[in-house]
């Protein structure tokens, strides 16, 4: 199966860069084919130029990375995101990938002509699991700030999309917690994608 992955987090010894090693050693050892979309040191733009609207309109991309990021997920089974929650909500790479990559044309078109029911363009795409990192507790992201992550991109992006196979996993109170916890976390998390179809 082939995974693409796309990972969030400028700096290296971040946790979300641990995960991500974690993650794809566990793929490796299960078999998976990875192409790994790292938006940080593509300098990726996720600024919505005029450019890229009348793009929108036209439903015809012309920012040159996000015409091959779809000709990459094209080739897709599963995407991975990985990338840390800032404020309640993710990086600017990640909203500008949400943003420019899955737009008509790209990622999804309409299936009538209201404009109102989508059917996804990345056909082989079976699903989508979505990794974080976050400071705040679980309990209080749901009760106190919507659990955003959760409304924005597994239901806002890709369940109006279409896709049944959507998972989050969130990892809370990175700092306050040990570096034997955080071991841990890494050693599950590992297990799971080698021994998981995703």
């Amino acid at each position: 199966m082939k995974v693409v992955i796309i990972f969030n987090h400028p700096y290296k010894g971040s946790f979300c860069n641990a995960i991500l090693e974690s993650v794809s050693k566990g793929l490796i050892n299960n078999g998976h084919d990875i192409d790994l979309i790292h938006l940080d040191q593509d300098n990726f733009n996720p600024v919505m130029t005029s450019n890229d609207l009348k793009a929108f309109r036209d439903k015809k991309p012309v920012d040159p990375k996000v015409i091959e990021y779809n000709n990459r997920i094209k080739q897709a089974d599963h995407l991975i995101f990985i990338f840390p929650i800032w404020w309640e909500l993710m990086p600017a790479m990640t909203k500008g990938f949400i943003d420019k990559v899955i737009f008509p044309g790209v990622a999804y078109d309409y299936s009538n002509t209201q404009n109102t029911r989508m059917k996804p363009l990345w056909n082989k795409l079976k699903g989508i699991t979505i990794l974080t990192t976050m400071n705040t507790p679980k309990f209080l992201y749901w009760a106190i700030f919507g659990n955003a992550i959760k409304k924005a991109m597994l239901l806002g992006t890709f369940w109006k999309l279409g896709y049944k196979n959507r998972k989050w996993i969130s990892f809370n109170k990175v700092k306050q917690v040990s570096p034997e916890k955080r071991e841990q976390w890494l050693t599950k998390l590992e297990h799971r994608f080698m021994k998981t179809y995703i």
